[in-house]
């Protein structure tokens, strides 16, 4: 797995003094309010020096690279934190090497489901940060794009085709033979129409609508990845 920002955290103090880092993680903190407020685009450097109460001269001079490397350390953080939460819900639902009974399977994928739908709650700065890079990808930098996928989404999927894999081994669902994509499809049809309904989560849907969407889904993906026989193929 990926560095965990205390592996990050860990290295910087290393590498900083204990007042160049204090300020560092201020900054930071200070730019994911007006980057989950503002985007990427309309984040002025003048605005960001603000919220953390500095100079812009003292912004470049922790940040040289000024609003890209703001944005790229940021990103990175969050989808950090998001990623970790995301494989603990995942691996307390579906333990690796303890798969669920094929009678408690729709059940404990809907928990899975829901635990994933709620990090939006959780972690509102994060997803309003995905919110404007999925709406500003032609203007992030490509190195952003390329930071945010390996630091929460690629490993994220990685193990979401692991757990689906395990569930074919143990013959409850039949992969025919991507486990990655059944990964993603489960992910689209229990999260996607809440996320897009719910702007990501800036208007939370009632419980009960969210409900009938993780319901509604699980039994979709149910129906074109549950295993029809003792001898379903695994992937």
């Amino acid at each position: 797995m990926a560095d965990s920002n205390e592996d990050r955290m860990a290295q910087a103090r290393r590498e900083m003094s204990p007042r160049k880092l204090e300020k560092q993680i201020a900054i930071a903190r200070a730019s994911c309010t007006v980057f989950g407020r503002d985007g990427y685009t309309r984040a002025a450097v003048d605005a960001l020096a603000a919220e953390a109460g500095i100079s812009t001269r003292t912004l470049y001079n922790h940040f040289p690279g000024g609003k890209a490397q703001l944005f790229r350390t940021v990103v990175a953080w969050t989808s950090t934190d998001v990623r970790d939460a995301q494989l603990a819900r995942l691996h307390a639902v579906l333990a690796p090497g303890r798969p669920p009974r094929p009678e408690d399977l729709e059940r404990d994928l809907v928990a899975l489901a829901r635990a994933f739908v709620d990090l939006m709650t959780d972690y509102p700065n994060h997803f309003a940060l995905v919110r404007h890079i999925h709406a500003e990808a032609d203007h992030v930098p490509p190195e952003v794009l390329q930071a945010w996928q390996d630091a929460g989404p690629r490993p994220v999927g990685q193990a979401m085709a692991e757990a689906m894999t395990g569930l074919a081994d143990a013959g409850l669902l039949d992969v025919h033979g991507d486990a990655g994509l059944a990964g993603a499809h489960f992910s689209a049809l229990t999260a996607h129409a809440i996320v897009q309904l719910s702007h990501y989560g800036v208007r939370p849907l009632p419980k009960e609508e969210t409900d009938r969407l993780i319901t509604g889904g699980v039994a979709a993906f149910l129906r074109a990845y549950r295993a029809t026989g003792p001898t379903a193929p695994t992937g």
